[in-house]
């Protein structure tokens, strides 16, 4: 395949996904093939890897907007091929596991993926996470060129905006991109409860409810990094963000 030819969309005009590139890392050529074949439908052009080292070679070599990632793969897992990948260039990268275990969802955020997706799964749904996390990038993009001004100070919590940073107590805490959001979404109205299909459709710009365990585990993710004390959790409805008394 020409890895650098805009493909098109089945009905032969160019997709609304034309000149993005996804790579799938994917070592079953049966889930593979049906991955690419509707990312190309959808107007991608996309390249196989079924490896981690393969898959670290080509997000170097192809520069790819977007990894679809399978967590067990020969070689060396998806989680190394996320850590490296993510070390040489910030990719959006949505994780795919086989086990519907929280523990494998929790670090698969932890190093960088922006989304999970358990098998089995729908190519419909797939492909609008896709399309979902490649929009929220545009939207980091033009955020950044034209940044609001200051800094956010929830108590000892501050949200720079500007610099997309968060420090604690000073100290300055890394986050992923969609966990920044996240933050940034809930510190709009500090200790306001936002339902999880709320955050899911700010955020994730996401109607499927079927997706709210996202949220759970973003935020799960975002307390252990920020204080678990700062999220508030009102069961049933959704989550708060906590701060000081004025």
């Amino acid at each position: 395949m020409d890895m650098t030819q805009a493909p098109q969309s089945s009905n032969g005009s160019v997709g609304q996904g034309a000149q993005r590139r996804v790579l799938v890392v994917e070592d079953e050529p049966t889930i593979a093939e049906a991955i690419a074949a509707r990312l190309r439908a959808e107007g991608f052009s996309v390249h196989i890897s079924p490896d981690g080292p393969s898959a670290v070679d080509a997000a170097h070599a192809w520069q790819p907007d977007l990894l679809v990632l399978d967590v067990m793969l020969p070689g060396f897992d998806g989680l190394e091929v996320c850590r490296r990948v993510q070390a040489q260039r910030p990719v959006p990268v949505l994780m795919l596991t086989a086990r519907d275990d929280e523990t494998d969802m929790l670090v698969g955020l932890g190093v960088g993926a922006d989304d999970y997706m358990t098998k089995p799964f729908s190519m419909r749904e797939l492909a609008a996470r896709v399309h979902v996390l490649l929009r929220r990038v545009e939207r980091a993009d033009m955020a950044a060129r034209t940044p609001r001004s200051g800094t956010l100070h929830l108590g000892d919590l501050e949200i720079d905006h500007a610099q997309r940073r968060v420090r604690v107590r000073g100290a300055d805490v890394h986050l992923t991109p969609t966990e920044f959001d996240l933050l940034v979404c809930l510190a709009q109205t500090p200790r306001a409860v936002l339902s999880r299909e709320q955050l899911l459709a700010d955020v994730w710009d996401w109607a499927d409810a079927s997706g709210t365990r996202t949220v759970d585990s973003h935020i799960k993710a975002l307390r252990r990094k920020i204080g678990a004390e700062r999220i508030r959790t009102v069961h049933g409805v959704g989550y708060a963000l906590e701060t000081p008394a004025p």
